[in-house]
């Protein structure tokens, strides 16, 4: 009997124990994290320091801006971080600060919040004059800052959410009373970095610095259905010196549109994308492009190295978009190593788009399309190779293909190229291109070069970061 009570006092002993272990692990948990980043920070805190709960249901809009706040206090004393654990934080639009890194744990969800009414609004963006979606103004973005300096947005693969469904149905039904909300939004900012995160089901965009210079966006993974509106990947608009590298997106709209500013709007406040690399980029889009230059670009677009794209099923690889009354530019445009499979067109250039902002445009605003050049391309199960449409009376010019090997798919399009109003040289193409592009002859396979020069954005350089932090 004295050995039965023994043992019976040592397994309740042993349950008690790990039941406590249990508790003790629920409590509290002690991690350490690396990362890289532009800039390392010297304080730390937790979203649960500021009253935020993490069960998908509780509103942490409040906790996330008192975060942040408090946080900035830190900017001139080596910066602070703000650590989101793992959980579900269902969250409205909260705005950054500088020296300030947003870090996500790769259990950690930030959930938008689906109420509208509880999205502020602001002004539509000066280059544009006029919302998206609707005439007025825009909902505020889920992630938003303006004006900073050294602002760090990244994680080990958490996940922004934003539930864009019920954004995309009040589109579809045309009851939006203003333009949809983006996920990530970074304006009149400096040294932005923005990366290794998975983002979904965006409402609209998903990342869009803007009015920016020094921005790297990084190891992203973008989801949404290829049938949901306007839900473009990456879209750096009128800024300079951006790195876009490693990213893979899935959308319903262009995986990479480049921008800067729409008709006379874009024109006045004048300031172009310019200085940009993308590179290693994989894009599933069956309706719209691997990257895009425009529609939007009447501040200008210049100086773009694309090199690496891998794009299936997309309609196109990389396409210019414009029309009578942009004004503008796009102009010395490199593109290198593209790897196509089952496209609609490999090369589509479009002068017009349409799309205005208003009936106000100039008619006599033209676009000035010239120095485009293509090498190393390599695409199968193509339906059409090339639709280039220049402007009648503003023809698109310096049009460059080299060495672009295109396998047509079973029901391709009788004609491969259909050509108007452009000028250009091509060498190694096939199947051969319209007339207006004659062919130079093997030889000279390579020309289009590529830039060999460095870019300012290639010297910021990533330093590997790390901390410890306590959370429930």
């Amino acid at each position: 009997m004295a050995k039965a009570i023994q043992l019976l006092v040592l397994v309740v002993g042993v349950g008690v124990a790990i039941l406590s272990g249990v508790e003790c692990r629920k409590a509290r948990i002690l991690e350490s994290f690396d990362y890289s980043a532009i800039s390392c920070r010297a304080h730390s805190a937790s979203i649960q320091d500021f009253g935020g709960v993490g069960d998908g249901a509780t509103l942490n809009t409040q906790a996330f801006q008192a975060a942040v706040n408090h946080l900035s206090q830190y900017a001139s004393d080596g910066g602070a971080q703000l650590f989101v654990p793992p959980g579900k934080w269902l969250t409205g639009s909260f705005n950054l600060t500088s020296h300030f890194t947003l870090y996500l744990h790769r259990d950690a969800v930030l959930l938008a919040s689906q109420d509208i009414n509880s999205w502020p609004v602001v002004d539509p963006l000066p280059s544009y004059g006029h919302g998206r979606d609707a005439a007025g103004g825009r909902y505020i973005s889920l992630i938003f800052g303006t004006n900073l300096t050294d602002v760090v947005v990244t994680g080990d693969n958490g996940t922004i959410d934003g539930q864009g469904e019920l954004w995309w149905q009040q589109f579809h039904k045309k009851k939006l009373k203003y333009t949809r909300p983006y996920l990530i939004e970074i304006m009149h900012s400096e040294n932005v970095q923005i990366s290794n995160l998975t983002l979904v089901n965006s409402p609209s965009w998903n990342v869009h610095p803007v009015y920016s210079s020094n921005v790297i966006v990084q190891g992203l993974t973008i989801l949404a259905p290829v049938t949901s509106p306007n839900t473009d990947g990456i879209n750096p608009d009128s800024c300079t010196n951006t790195r876009i590298e490693d990213n893979y997106i899935v959308s319903g709209d262009d995986c990479v549109a480049v921008k800067s500013g729409w008709d006379e709007y874009g024109i006045s406040y004048g300031m172009p994308t310019k200085h940009l690399i993308i590179r290693r980029l994989v894009c599933v889009s069956p309706y719209s492009a691997a990257i895009a230059l425009g529609s939007e670009m009447s501040g200008g677009i210049q100086d773009v190295r694309a090199q690496e794209i891998t794009a299936i099923n997309t309609e196109s690889g990389v396409r210019i978009k414009t029309a009578v009354g942009r004004g503008g530019y796009v102009k010395d445009i490199y593109v290198k190593g593209m790897n196509l499979h089952t496209m609609k067109w490999v090369f589509w250039i479009t002068g017009n788009y349409g799309s205005h902002a208003d009936n106000h445009y100039d008619p006599n605003a033209l676009p000035e399309i010239k120095g485009i050049n293509y090498r190393d391309v390599v695409a199968e199960n193509v339906s059409m190779a090339g639709r280039l449409e220049g402007i009648s009376g503003d023809p698109f010019t310096g049009i460059c293909m080299s060495n672009v090997t295109i396998g047509m798919a079973a029901k391709a399009k009788k004609y491969p190229w259909s050509c108007a109003e452009v000028q250009g040289i091509v060498s190694g193409v096939v199947p051969r291109p319209c007339d207006l592009l004659p062919d130079q002859g093997q030889q000279e396979l390579g020309m289009c070069d590529f830039p060999s020069d460095s870019l300012p954005v290639e010297a910021m350089e990533l330093q590997t970061c790390s901390f410890r932090m306590n959370y429930f």
